[in-house]
């Protein structure tokens, strides 16, 4: 079984180490800002919000997440129902199958 590739891009974000910087230092910014009343750089507040990078990824993750489906609901219900009467049976050669799968395509991405 493959994972969906909007939950693998999720997971990275592609956040590098400066963007998370800059949004920490914005955030600090802006909780000085609240407890002052001032900008601590004595800027002129002009009503303009700007989000940071990450804000601005996050909101776009948000947006593909609640566009696609990433299970089935009814499916997964069906797999609860069957476990707890215990008729659920794994196939283990599926299930070893699945995992080759995933290791060759791991490889494949790093070594790429």
């Amino acid at each position: 079984m493959k994972i969906n590739e909007t939950i693998k891009n999720a997971a990275g974000l592609g956040l590098d180490k400066a963007s998370i910087e800059k949004a920490n230092a914005a955030k600090v910014e802006a909780d000085a800002k609240q407890k002052t009343g001032k900008s601590p750089s004595n800027e002129s507040s002009s009503g303009n919000v700007t989000l940071s990078p990450l804000s601005a990824k996050l909101q776009t993750l948000e947006t593909k997440v609640k566009a696609s489906n990433v299970y089935d609901a009814e499916k997964v219900d069906a797999i609860k129902s069957a476990i707890a009467g215990g008729q659920f049976s794994v196939n283990s050669e599926k299930v070893a199958e699945g995992l080759i799968e995933t290791v060759k395509d791991l490889l494949t991405s790093r070594f790429a």
